[in-house]
Parts: structure tokens; C-alpha cells; sequence
């Protein structure tokens, strides 16, 4: 028979490894459900690698590190996934909109558009400290 503090240090690691493959099962669900292919044929992340893709040319350095400042307050586990989630959305604009060059409208649009509506308030807050003005943007917020 288990007694004593064997049996709670049991009780914990069981606990503990159902809860660390439940938190990487959720992630590695949500993994499997973007590389899943839609009506088209092609998955979101097979778009957004090609958005990325045809809109290469028109990335400058300097626009390059505008998007990794507004990209710095993701955790850097999530960030290169975040990053090309919006260079996506981003390039996606920019052919809608047959765009010769990429600007910062286009890229403070594609920022806002791509971004979860419960992290807008971390976003407004990293365009004021960039001195960004938001006012023209308003409408892409609700």
C-alpha cells in the first residue's frame, strides 16, 4: 500500500502530466486545425505563406523592423508565429489592394485586422508609445 508523502508526490505527478499533455495537446490542436485545408484547397497557413511570399518585394528593412517593433510585446514563444500571421494579413492587403510599395497604413492596417480583438488594448498601447495616431484607424478596432 502507498502511504505518507509517497502517495501525494504520485497524486502530483499524475495530476501535473495530465495537466502538461492537456496544455500541449490544446496547441498542438489548434496547430492541426490551421494546417487543415479549407474549400479551396489550401490551409490558412498555406495562405498566409503565400501572401508572405508574393509581397516579399515590397518589404523594405525599415518596414521589417516596424513590424518587429509592433510585434515586441508578443512572448517570444509565440512571436514568429504572431509575425507571420500578420505579415500574412499584411501581404494579403497589399495584393487586394495592388499595392507597388508597402507603407505604414498598410502595415498599421494588416497589424490591427490581424490581431485577436482581446489584444487590441496591448496594441493601442504599443502604437501610442510609437507615436502612432489611431484615430483613422478607429473603425478596424470594433
Amino acid at each position: 500500500m502507498l502511504e505518507g508523502w509517497f502517495l501525494w508526490f504520485i497524486l502530483f505527478w499524475i495530476i501535473f502530466l495530465i495537466f502538461s499533455f492537456s496544455v500541449g495537446g490544446y496547441f498542438m490542436f489548434r496547430k492541426f486545425l490551421k494546417k487543415l485545408p479549407k474549400a479551396d484547397g489550401k490551409s490558412d497557413m498555406d495562405w498566409e505563406r503565400y501572401y508572405i511570399e508574393q509581397t516579399r518585394h515590397l518589404w523594405t528593412d525599415e518596414y521589417l523592423s516596424i513590424l518587429n517593433d509592433l510585434v515586441s510585446p508578443v512572448p517570444e514563444l509565440f512571436r514568429d508565429t504572431a509575425k507571420q500571421k500578420i505579415a500574412g494579413k499584411i501581404g494579403e492587403l497589399a495584393l487586394k489592394e495592388k499595392a507597388k510599395e508597402m507603407t505604414i497604413d498598410l502595415i498599421i492596417r494588416g497589424y490591427i485586422i490581424a490581431t485577436p480583438k482581446r489584444d487590441h488594448k496591448f496594441l493601442r498601447k504599443k502604437l501610442e508609445e510609437l507615436q502612432i495616431q489611431t484615430e483613422s484607424y478607429e473603425h478596424l478596432f470594433s
